[in-house]
C-alpha cells in the first residue's frame, strides 16, 4: 500500500509540533517530511532533524530549480517541501506528515491528489496568545504579528478534512492517531491489497 501525505496546519502556538511528535511515537510506518526554511533555528532545533536551515539565496536557487512541491513565504522567511523528501518514503509505504502553513497546504491540494488535510486549533484566542508568550522564542513584535495572522489561518480551517481542538494534549494526540489509523482502513486505500490477498 503506497503511503499517503498527511498535511497538518494550524496557527503558531496551536501545538502542531508537540502533537506530531506524540503521534510519531505511537503510529508505525509514519514518516515526517523535513521542510527547508530560511528562518533562524530556535533553541534546541537541529539542522536536518527539525528543518533544513538554509539562507535565502540557497532557497531561491532551489525554487528556480523546481526542487519544491510547495513553498511559501511566511512572515519574513521562506518554507518549502522538496520532492526529494517525499517520493522515496511514499513509495516505501510510509504515510508522510507535512507540517505546513495554509499557503503550502493549498499548493499541495492543487498539485497532489488524495492528500488528507488536518487542522490543529487552539481552545481559544486567549490561550493561543498565552502559549506564544510562554514559548519565549519570539520577541513582542513577532508575537503580535503571529497573533494577527492567526485570524486568517483560523478562517481557513473550514476547508480542511479534519479539525482537532488542542485543549487537552493527550486527547488531541489520540484524536490525531485515530484519524491516521482510520484512514488506513478506508476502502480506497486498502481495497487493492484485499483484492490481491483474497482474489476478489
Amino acid at each position: 500500500m503506497k503511503g499517503r501525505i498527511l498535511v497538518i496546519s494550524g496557527p503558531s502556538g496551536a501545538g502542531k509540533s508537540t502533537l506530531i511528535k506524540g503521534v510519531r511515537g505511537k503510529v508505525d510506518n509514519l514518516g515526517y517530511s523535513i521542510s527547508h526554511t530560511t528562518r533562524n533555528p530556535r533553541s534546541g532545533e537541529i539542522n536536518g532533524v527539525d528543518y533544513f536551515f538554509v539562507d535565502k539565496p540557497a532557497f531561491r536557487k532551489m525554487v528556480d530549480n523546481n526542487a519544491f512541491v510547495e513553498w511559501a513565504q511566511v512572515y519574513d522567511d521562506y518554507y518549502g517541501t522538496s520532492y526529494g523528501t517525499l517520493d522515496e518514503k511514499l513509495n516505501a509505504g510510509l504515510d508522510i506528515i507535512l507540517d505546513i502553513d495554509i499557503q503550502g497546504a493549498r499548493n499541495i491540494k492543487e498539485k497532489i491528489d488524495s492528500c488528507m488535510f488536518i487542522f490543529i486549533l487552539p481552545p481559544s484566542r486567549e490561550a493561543l496568545e498565552k502559549r506564544l508568550k510562554k514559548r519565549a522564542t519570539d520577541n513582542t513584535e513577532a508575537i503580535e504579528k503571529r497573533t494577527g495572522q492567526a485570524t486568517i489561518e483560523l478562517t481557513n480551517c473550514k476547508w480542511y478534512d479534519y479539525l482537532i481542538i488542542n485543549d487537552d494534549l493527550e486527547k488531541a494526540t489520540k484524536e490525531l492517531e485515530s484519524i491516521i489509523l482510520a484512514d488506513r482502513c478506508s476502502n480506497n486505500r486498502i481495497l487493492p491489497e484485499v483484492e490481491i490477498r483474497l482474489g476478489i
